[in-house]
């Protein structure tokens, strides 16, 4: 069973966001820069600080994009174990496979792992995600 990893969100103000977020829920925004589409990660629950992932078994992390015309809505992103094989099965199953670089290939977030977004039998927009191999 693939888990969900992730979640994000569309943001207008990115600093209105971080703000609201961080003072409502206490959630520990990170802005990235241009390079990575001023794209925001935010912790919702304690991270470890090696991993950056959640602590508590069960628990999620999320980021934000900005809002856009074109911009996907709201959507979860799923832990797969090989991106190119969940690709096919999507395929399989009657969705469809957006998202993805000029070349035809998910894209690499540095320091997470493969990425590639797809719409479900039902038209919702969802995401993958094979994590980069952790080093213990």
């Amino acid at each position: 069973m693939d888990p969900v990893v992730h979640f994000e969100m569309p943001y207008q103000d990115k600093q209105r966001m971080a703000d609201f977020y961080s003072k409502t829920f206490g959630w520990v925004p990170k802005m990235l820069g241009p390079d990575m589409n001023d794209y925001v990660v935010v912790a919702t629950s304690e991270t470890d600080s090696a991993t950056m992932l959640p602590k508590k078994p069960g628990m999620i992390n999320g980021g934000f994009y900005k809002k856009s015309a074109d911009a996907p809505v709201p959507s979860v992103v799923i832990a797969v174990d090989d991106i190119k094989a969940s690709m096919e099965k999507v395929k399989a199953s009657g969705g469809q496979i957006v998202g993805l670089q000029p070349s035809g290939e998910p894209y690499m977030i540095p320091g997470t792992g493969l990425y590639v977004a797809i719409i479900d039998s039902e038209g919702n927009r969802v995401s993958m995600l094979q994590p980069l191999p952790m080093n213990n």
